[in-house]
Formats: structure tokens, C-alpha cells, sequence
């Protein structure tokens, strides 16, 4: 049983109080809440053998057996042989020990308690409330996320009920250094957001910052959840469409990222969770690489690495050569004829770069019963139907089919995106100015990936720049389990404003 004495508010703003009147103290809610008016505000006026009370909770996020129990002892004739209530403390560390309550004489902190889930229960003659804490949310099962699929591993994931994904955590952590830092964004959404950290080896000066960020944060509601939290944290320009923070909805690779002194940032109605700093390399990672012996998890993690430069320059690289030097795909067999021209080829590599993006899309939308064999007979169909219609090439088909193949094996689907958006703007370049627009293209992608924001400052390219080799190879290489972590908190610099 905790207490609150303060009349300060939640945000340090000084709030109303209640009055020992319990009468007094019902208007005041009252006028606070829609009682009476919104159907799942629910209400009793209660006697505790004498003395007057009143019951407030929001129906479905109250454990209706345990309210009874509670009640139930509190109104039995044993409990209140006295008849009357006369001291609050005691009369709450006697009679309710199977539920945390703590006390609360600000209004303020009473309604957002009331509107988190606990109970309020005020008794005449006392200027403070009694919140019982006996919420349940209604949640999904805890399943497999179908982004970060693994053929062997845990197969559960975060969901959308905040002290779940915790204790997802805490299953795994067993340490007495794994801290939550609980946190409230929104003036009106209020939404909870918990701060894991290992207080032996996080970065303190990245703590302080991510903590005084989200405190600071002046907002109604964080809309999308984790997404909208993120791009609160980053500030970006719209020519950064790299992530700048990584987000999994894997238990085992959040506490992964823990032990290795990240901060893992959870907020409540998400399934995803932030992890921060950021590299470009994190995007590469994947948990399929450690189930797997060390010599195969090598092997597929270098082809993940090439998966990143042929599913960005591939169909470039292809229009350039075809539209541009005729003479040179010719000897390398490029093209099976050498009819098109290169406004056609240009043509071809838009339409067929769109009708992918339409395909995924309707996909990654449509029912799993369905999703499937849309993508496999309506890519067959429409690629037959594209190239007899001359809205397509069969070579031009080929190679974007190798493009979308190469974008699925990266890991992470926010990564994939940002390299199409590259793509799509190196082909355009490319198309029509040819090498110099190719070159100048490159150019610019470069600087684009160069100046992508993180959270502090901290470099995105670690540990190539500030160059680290060890971290590096551990990046490149799948290593034994008995060297897949370090002995030691990597250095990754100074937290920057």
C-alpha cells in the first residue's frame, strides 16, 4: 500500500484536493466525470458498517470477483464490529490485503488512476480516496508477430498491454539491475510508456535524455503508438526515409539488445517496441542467424548484406545499361532483343516497379486465406498479360522479380522501404539523364543515408564511423553463443543535443 499526501498534480501543477465531506467529494467527481452519462462509469453507494461510502470504476476494466471478495469482507458484521471508520491507514492495511491500494488526496491523480483501470472507493470523514488496483484489460493472445518470423525460436511477441510486454521481458531477464521506468505522454490520451534499461550498463547520459524527452513532450495523444513516439523522439526531413530507431515485436530480441546496454522504450496499446541508439546495421540483423550453426548463420547473413546493393541498384544499373549503352547489354545478353528503345525500356521499369508496390501492398492488406495466392496467381497472370500487351518485357520482369526477392530477405520491412524509395529515385534520375544522373543519384542517396538523424546524435554508421573492428566483425559474422555478446558496453560516443 502506497500513499499520497501531495497536492501536487501529476505534470507539478498544483490541483484540487478532496474534502472529508463525502457528499462534497461526489459533486466534485461528478462534475469532473460524466457520471451518469457514459454507460461504463459505474457506481455504489455503500455502507462500511455505519459509515457512509461510495464506489467508483469503469466497468470492463474491473475484476468483478475480486470487487466482490473486497467488498464482501469489508461489509461483513465481523469486520465491522465497531461500527464506524476512524482512522483510513489502518483501516486499510487491516481489511484489504489481497490487492495494492494506496491513498490519493488529489484529484487529478485520482480520475487518471480511475481512468487507468484501479478503483475508487471514498469514505465520509476523510479527505482522502482509497484506489484499489484490481484492473484487467481486455488483450489478445500473445503469438508469433508475422513480421519477425523465425523457423525455430520463441514463438511469442509483444502485444498490446504494456505489464505483458514487461513481464515478457522479465521472464528472460532475471536481473536485479532491469529497470522500468514508467513515463505519460498526452494530455488527453495520458498513454503509458515504460523505459527498460540495465542499470549497470546503460548509457546514462542517453537515459537522462530519453527520459526528459518524453516528459517534455507537449501533445494530445500519441496517435499510432510506438510509430508516433518515434517521430517524436527523431525529428526528420523528409529526405531521410531511413529508420532512425528500430522497432521489434520480439521478446527475445529486445532483451537481446538490454544486455547489451540499449534502452528499450514500451508504450502501452503497442506491439512494438522502440530500441535505441540506432545503427544502419541493426537493420541487418536478424534472430534466424542464431538458431542456425555459426558457418550457415555467417552465410546467410553476408548474403542479407549483398541483398542491400542489388535490391538498390539492380534495375538501375539494368536501365542504364539497356537505354543508355545499347552496345554493352548487347554483349552482356541483357536483353533477349534489341527492339526496345529507351523510352520504352524507361516505360517498363516504372510500370513494372509500380505493379510490385501494388502487389505487396494489396497483399500485406488482404486476409491470409487470400493474401498468398494473390501474390502468386496474380503475378502470373498479370506479368503474362503485361508483357503480351507490350506493357512490360519478359527481361524487365526478371530482373525486378530478383529486386522484390532481394527487398523480402532484408529483415526489416521499414529498411526494405527506404531502399525502394531510393530505387524508385535512381531510376527516375537514371532513366533520363543517364550516367551523370545515375552518378549524381548515387550521390545523393549517400548523403541522404549520411545525414540520417538518431536519437542523441549518436552516429548511424557505427561501428564503421567511429570505427570499431571488433563490433564490426561481431556485425558481420555470426559468432559462437559463447562470444555472441560482448564482455563489455560498446563505446559509441558522446550524447549529442
Amino acid at each position: 500500500m502506497g500513499e499520497n499526501k501531495g497536492n501536487m498534480g501529476r505534470n507539478g501543477e498544483c490541483g484540487m484536493t478532496l474534502s472529508i465531506n463525502l457528499e462534497q467529494n461526489i459533486k466534485t467527481l461528478k462534475e469532473a466525470l460524466p457520471i451518469g452519462k457514459s454507460f461504463d462509469l459505474i457506481t455504489r453507494d455503500l455502507y462500511l458498517g455505519e459509515t457512509k461510502a461510495f464506489f467508483l470504476g469503469i466497468n470492463g476494466f474491473c475484476r468483478t470477483e475480486l470487487l466482490q471478495q473486497i467488498f464482501s469482507d469489508l461489509q461483513n458484521p465481523l469486520y465491522t464490529k465497531d461500527g464506524v471508520v476512524e482512522n483510513l491507514i489502518y483501516y486499510v492495511s487491516a481489511k484489504m490485503g489481497y490487492a495494492q491500494v494506496f491513498l490519493s488526496d488529489s484529484l487529478e491523480d485520482i480520475i487518471y488512476n480511475i481512468l487507468s483501470g484501479p478503483s475508487l472507493l471514498l469514505i465520509d470523514g476523510f479527505a482522502q480516496g482509497i484506489l484499489i488496483d484490481v484492473r484487467s484489460y481486455p488483450t489478445r493472445s500473445i503469438a508469433e508477430p508475422d513480421v519477425e518470423r523465425s523457423t525455430r525460436g520463441a514463438r511469442d511477441g509483444f502485444v498490446e498491454t504494456l505489464l505483458f510486454n514487461t513481464n515478457l521481458i522479465r521472464r528472460r531477464i532475471r536481473s536485479p539491475h532491469l529497470t522500468f521506468s514508467i513515463h505519460h505522454a498526452g494530455t488527453e490520451s495520458k498513454t503509458d510508456i515504460a523505459i527498460a534499461y540495465l542499470d549497470d550498463c546503460v548509457n546514462k547520459s542517453l537515459l537522462n535524455r530519453v527520459i526528459n524527452t518524453i516528459e517534455g513532450l507537449k501533445i494530445t495523444s500519441l496517435t499510432m503508438g510506438s510509430k508516433s513516439l518515434e517521430e517524436l523522439l527523431v525529428k526528420k526531413r523528409w529526405w531521410n526515409p531511413l529508420p532512425s530507431m528500430q522497432l521489434t515485436e520480439r521478446p527475445d530480441v529486445a532483451c537481446s539488445y538490454l544486455l547489451e546496454g540499449h534502452i528499450a522504450v514500451i508504450v502501452d496499446n503497442s506491439p512494438m517496441v522502440l530500441l535505441l541508439p540506432c545503427t544502419i546495421f541493426q537493420f541487418t540483423q536478424s534472430p534466424e542467424d542464431y538458431f542456425k550453426s555459426p558457418l550457415v548463420g555467417t552465410y546467410f547473413r553476408l548474403v542479407r548484406f549483398l541483398c542491400i546493393p542489388v535490391s538498390l541498384l539492380l534495375l538501375p544499373v539494368f536501365l542504364l545499361l539497356t537505354a543508355h549503352y545499347p552496345a554493352l547489354s548487347q554483349g552482356a545478353q541483357l536483353l533477349s532483343t534489341g527492339e526496345l528503345t529507351p523510352a520504352r525500356l524507361i516505360f517498363y521499369v516504372l510500370t513494372v516497379e509500380f505493379l510490385l508496390d501494388l502487389f505487396r501492398y494489396s497483399a500485406s492488406l488482404s486476409s491470409s486465406r487470400f493474401s498468398g495466392s494473390l501474390s502468386i496467381v496474380g503475378g502470373l497472370l498479370i506479368g503474362d498479360m503485361a508483357v503480351k500487351l507490350n506493357w512490360a518485357s519478359a527481361e524487365v520482369l526478371f530482373y525486378a522479380a530478383i529486386t522484390l526477392l532481394a527487398s523480402l530477405s532484408l529483415s526489416s520491412l521499414e529498411f526494405s522501404e527506404a531502399l525502394r524509395v531510393y530505387r524508385i529515385f535512381l531510376i527516375v534520375a537514371t532513366g533520363f539523364f543517364g550516367i551523370w544522373g545515375f552518378g549524381i543519384g548515387c550521390g545523393l542517396v549517400l548523403l541522404s543515408m549520411v545525414t540520417t538523424p538518431t536519437f542523441g546524435g549518436m552516429s548511424y554508421f557505427w561501428p564503421l564511423f567511429p570505427f570499431n573492428g571488433k563490433a564490426l566483425r561481431r556485425l558481420l559474422f555470426r559468432s559462437p553463443t559463447a562470444k555472441a555478446q560482448p564482455s563489455k558496453v560498446w563505446d559509441r560516443g558522446d550524447v549529442h543535443r
